[in-house]
C-alpha cells in the first residue's frame, strides 16, 4: 500500500501535513498487520492481538483522523497547529489508556504512563495558548 503525502495551504504557504501522513502510515501498517492474519490458515481477523486493546487504539486512530479531516483550516499556521496537536495528543491518551487497560508488557505499560503524564501536560499547553489567541 502507498501513502502519499498530503499538502495543504495555510495563508498561501504550502505544508506538508507529515502528522496525517503519519497517521494514515500508522493506519495501513494495522490494516495490513489485519489482513495477514486473517490470510493464515486457521486464523481469524485480529487473531494473535489483544483484540479489545488492538480494536480500542484502532478506533481511536480512525476517530482522530476523521476529526483532523473534518477540521476546517483557520489560515492561521499557529491556531492550526495548535487544534491538530491537541486532537493528536487526545488520540494518544486514549491508545496509552488502551495499553493499560489490555496490554500484557510491564515495560510497555510503563511507556503508557509517561505518554499519559506528558500528553495531558501538552495539551493543557495548547489549551493556555488557544485560550490568549482566539
Amino acid at each position: 500500500m502507498e501513502i502519499t503525502m498530503m499538502k495543504t495551504s495555510f495563508g498561501g504557504q504550502k505544508l506538508s501535513l507529515s502528522l496525517a501522513s503519519a497517521v494514515l502510515s500508522l493506519f495501513a501498517i494495522t490494516a495490513q498487520a489485519q489482513g495477514t492474519a486473517a490470510s493464515q490458515p486457521g486464523m481469524k481477523q485480529g487473531q494473535g492481538m489483544s483484540n479489545h486493546g488492538s480494536d480500542a487504539m484502532h478506533q481511536t486512530m480512525m476517530k482522530g483522523m476523521g476529526k483532523m479531516n473534518d477540521m476546517k483550516p483557520s489560515g492561521d499556521t499557529d491556531k492550526d497547529f495548535a487544534m491538530m496537536m491537541k486532537m493528536h495528543h487526545e488520540q494518544a491518551l486514549e491508545m496509552a489508556q488502551a495499553e493499560l487497560d489490555h496490554g500484557k508488557s510491564a515495560e510497555m505499560k510503563a511507556m503508557a504512563k509517561k505518554i499519559i503524564a506528558a500528553q495531558k501536560k501538552e495539551i493543557a499547553e495548547f489549551d493556555g495558548w488557544m485560550k490568549k489567541h482566539p
